[in-house]
């Protein structure tokens, strides 16, 4: 039995989807009331638990041999982490655990929140005796489509300064996460995954400019200036100062890297951002 945690969101639920084409059984951890995606098929067992309840976990994994660690960005994010391996440990099966981190959680970045909760899962992971394995994505394409009516209006703004990244597509997140969940030989192992280039801010504009059919300009917003922007859009503190300490990473090329474990698990190349945005051609013309 493979378990997915977080798997209605943009990567569990292609997990789901990928294993359920594997032949794999699977239990997907869904909100208390959700049937989950349509995509998903009538031998998905979906079940209710809460990353806070220990007990809810407890019956989430019982007969698990394969767990799929991914919670949601939230303030307590280290401790969900925390208590899903806690419970693995509990139900005496020594599940293999693989954690949903980020890239760049080897090289335990300081001042970047949302990676250093990935580093205190991971370094619990390692401290619980379960086997393990590390899926490590870099930002997503998909993220640029909420950006999409600024692109359409010919900028592309966020705090991310000179700094190249090799984002990935959320895809080719699930495609190898499901091989890493679906097959042996993984213990131990860090994956970090990539797109097939690392790109400027700049560079994504001028494809991005390509698809819309005009000219974007990359505008490198000021990290204040950007918090700014996120609260009065509505979002929480601690979620706009991630972003802005992310981005801070971005701009100062930590996440620049370009690893070929997308290719090396799939078979194939990962996907380039210039694939993506064509694929997405409407949503940047609109």
């Amino acid at each position: 039995m493979i378990v997915v945690t977080g798997a209605t969101g943009t990567v569990g639920s292609e997990v789901v989807v990928g294993l359920r084409e594997r032949g794999e059984a699977v239990r997907a951890l869904v909100r208390d009331g959700s049937a989950g995606p349509a995509a998903w098929d009538g031998e998905v067992e979906r079940v209710a638990a809460d990353f806070a309840d220990p007990q809810s976990l407890d019956a989430a994994l019982a007969g698990a041999d394969v767990v799929y660690l991914l919670v949601a960005v939230h303030p307590e994010m280290a401790a969900h982490e925390r208590n899903v391996i806690d419970a693995a440990v509990r139900t005496g099966r020594r599940p293999q655990i693989v954690l949903h981190a980020a890239a760049g959680v080897e090289q335990r970045p300081r001042g970047v929140r949302f990676v250093g909760a990935h580093v205190d899962g991971l370094d619990h992971l390692r401290d619980s005796g379960l086997p393990w394995t590390v899926l490590a994505p870099n930002g997503f394409y998909q993220n640029f489509l909420g950006m999409a009516g600024s692109v359409g209006s010919g900028v592309l703004a966020v705090p991310g300064g000179a700094g190249a990244v090799s984002y990935v597509d959320a895809r080719d997140v699930a495609a190898a996460a499901v091989e890493v969940l679906a097959t042996e030989g993984h213990e131990g192992a860090v994956y970090t995954l990539t797109g097939p280039a690392a790109l400027t801010h700049g560079e994504l504009a001028g494809q991005l400019g390509t698809v819309a059919g005009r000219e974007v300009a990359y505008a490198a917003v000021a990290p204040e200036q950007a918090l700014a922007g996120m609260l009065g859009a509505g979002w929480d503190p601690w979620r706009a100062e991630g972003m802005v300490e992310l981005y801070g990473l971005y701009a100062a090329g930590g996440a620049s890297a370009v690893s070929p474990d997308v290719e090396k698990l799939t078979g194939r190349p990962a996907r380039s951002f210039a694939e993506f945005a064509a694929e997405h051609e409407a949503a940047f013309r609109a």
